[in-house]
């Protein structure tokens, strides 16, 4: 599923957040690494500079890729990840996602710089476009928020899937999969979670009517509770999939605003990589990213993988 990663720096020590997932992911799924840096009209004045920051960046991470596989006990005869560093000069959105489709790239980490979310990277909109535009799935890591997730305590000890039942939604299991198949020495557990959204009375519905043979409250537990547990089988049935796969899997059915009750699930998760598709059942509401997706890129502090449903595949 993942064989080439491609790490984004920008030179400061905000973007150089992704260095702990950067040396874990590649020691434990065996990937190739390329840091890379893009530059624009001003950086062409600095390109030695540069050059000297992504080179020792590149060296940085093998050497720490070499630990992770020795803490891991990964024999040493075994193939060793490949690490380069590589400049780029252009606009910074563009040349990112052309050189991930130039060299068969399939995994992207990238870091935000704090709150202020991705429409405010150093570099402009530029994690925004390559959140949108990218080909493949994107690891997007919080950086400066002041309850970001202590990212030296990997790894990480669960990851939290959020599903609606769609297959657009559902299309994250493979990646799923994939992660949770990493080498490590305590296995990584699945959290399924999906949202039941209470049902709301009609309002042109009055209940003071005489002759209608309706008790809204009742109605609405009835529903509830059907919600629940049609949910609760749905997970269920996909916890199985997972388990016939050596996966371990927990199930947590939600009642409340799909957002608002993800953003809680996961904030009390601190230790945990959510993954979501852009769009699920809300459908195409931002361009790419439905709005429950947004809602909580914008607000949790755990690292996120967004996958598009064509990505399933790759």
């Amino acid at each position: 599923m993942f064989r080439k990663m491609l790490v984004l720096l920008d030179g400061s020590e905000l973007s150089e957040v992704v260095f702990p997932f950067a040396k874990e992911l590649a020691a434990r799924l065996n990937l190739d690494v390329t840091m890379l840096q893009v530059y624009g009209d001003i950086g062409r004045n600095f390109v030695p500079v540069h050059k000297a920051y992504i080179e020792r960046a590149a060296e940085t991470i093998k050497s720490q890729i070499a630990d992770v596989q020795e803490r891991l006990g990964i024999p040493p005869q075994e193939k060793q990840a490949e690490v380069r560093g590589e400049l780029a000069d252009g606009h910074y959105a563009d040349e990112i996602l052309s050189y991930a489709e130039r060299n068969d790239i399939d995994l992207i980490l990238m870091a935000s710089h704090g709150r202020s979310g991705i429409r405010r990277w150093r570099m402009g909109s530029v994690a925004d476009k390559v959140l949108r535009a990218a080909k493949v799935p994107v690891l997007f890591i919080r950086a400066g928020a002041e309850d970001a997730t202590p990212y030296d305590k990997w790894p990480t000890k669960s990851i939290v899937v959020p599903l609606d039942g769609s297959e657009r939604a559902e299309s994250v299991l493979p990646h799923v999969i994939a992660l949770a198949k990493q080498r490590t020495t305590e296995p990584i557990i699945v959290n399924l979670i999906r949202i039941c959204d209470p049902p709301v009375a009609p309002s042109y519905y009055s209940p003071e009517l005489s002759g209608v043979p309706l008790n809204w409250g009742e109605f609405m537990e009835q529903e509830m509770d059907r919600c629940k547990q049609n949910a609760s089988d749905y997970l269920e049935n996909i916890a199985k999939q997972l388990d016939d796969q050596g996966i371990k899997a927990e199930s947590t059915v939600l009642v409340g605003q799909a957002a608002d009750e993800i953003i809680e699930y996961v904030s009390k998760n601190p230790y945990s990589i959510v993954v979501m598709a852009t769009h699920g059942r809300t459908g195409l509401r931002r361009l790419v990213f439905g709005s429950v997706t947004e809602s909580v890129l914008h607000a949790v502090s755990n690292p996120i993988l967004l996958t598009k449903p064509e990505q399933a595949g790759s």
